[in-house]
């Protein structure tokens, strides 16, 4: 797995569609946020804008380029090469995943840590660190199940889109407008609950532990429906 991840982290640094979607895109439109973040906390809260900045690392550093590489992986059969060796196929997948997974947990803790440092500290440090990793290990299933329907990695730009945008949609709206309504909804949405949580731990107005649960069970879906649905060989 550690060899994978080796090789995968060097491809990742060589390839320049990668570094932009998962470094440069992420970075600036965070930077964008701290910058402006007087006049977005006017929109919700600086919680909102620690979870618009969650899953915008999630989204594309984390999601899109995931997905892009097992698409890549596969049509140059690469999949099917590695399943040659000794390396199962968890392995396989981990060490495929791993190094983009550290990058954006990598980024996400520093972007927050200067965002904390601009606009004021999160109230509740250790549960917003839980949330965190929740949702990027929800992101990280949403990329194999998405992987599962992804030609190639032309392909991907548009497979990712609806998963990409709905969870910052859902995000900006549970963020600007509350759970008070339409909670139950807002809150089995993916992102939803995590947005809750993430804007409770920040603000210092109390989140509870039981708001990971909708975000976990959206990550058994997810692993679900990639071991339906992913391919280990170039689909016809």
């Amino acid at each position: 797995m550690l060899a994978i991840a080796r090789s995968e982290l060097i491809q990742i640094f060589r390839n320049r569609l990668v570094l932009v979607t998962s470094l440069i895109m992420p970075v600036a439109v965070s930077a964008f946020f701290i910058y402006r973040h007087e006049g977005f906390a006017t929109l919700g809260s600086l919680g909102y804008i620690a979870a618009v900045i969650m899953f915008t690392v999630g989204a594309f550093g984390l999601y899109t380029t995931a997905v892009t590489t097992l698409a890549s992986r596969r049509q140059n059969l690469f999949l099917k090469r590695l399943r040659s060796t000794a390396a199962g196929d968890s392995g396989i997948l981990a060490g495929l995943l791993l190094p983009v997974t550290g990058i954006a947990l990598l980024q996400i803790t520093a972007i927050l840590t200067v965002f904390g440092v601009v606009s004021g500290r999160p109230g509740n440090i250790a549960l917003l660190a839980v949330a965190v990793v929740a949702t990027m290990a929800m992101m990280v299933g949403l990329a194999l199940a998405t992987a599962g329907v992804t030609n190639s990695p032309e392909h991907a730009q548009v497979t990712t889109l609806p998963v990409s945008l709905g969870v910052i949609a859902v995000a900006s709206w549970v963020g600007i407008s509350g759970t008070e309504e339409l909670t139950l909804l807002k809150r089995l949405l993916p992102g939803g609950a995590a947005t809750e949580l993430v804007v409770g731990t920040w603000n210092g107005t109390g989140a509870s532990v039981v708001l990971l649960a909708p975000t976990l069970a959206w990550v058994v879906v997810a692993v679900a429906l990639a071991a339906r649905l992913f391919r280990w060989e170039p689909r016809r």
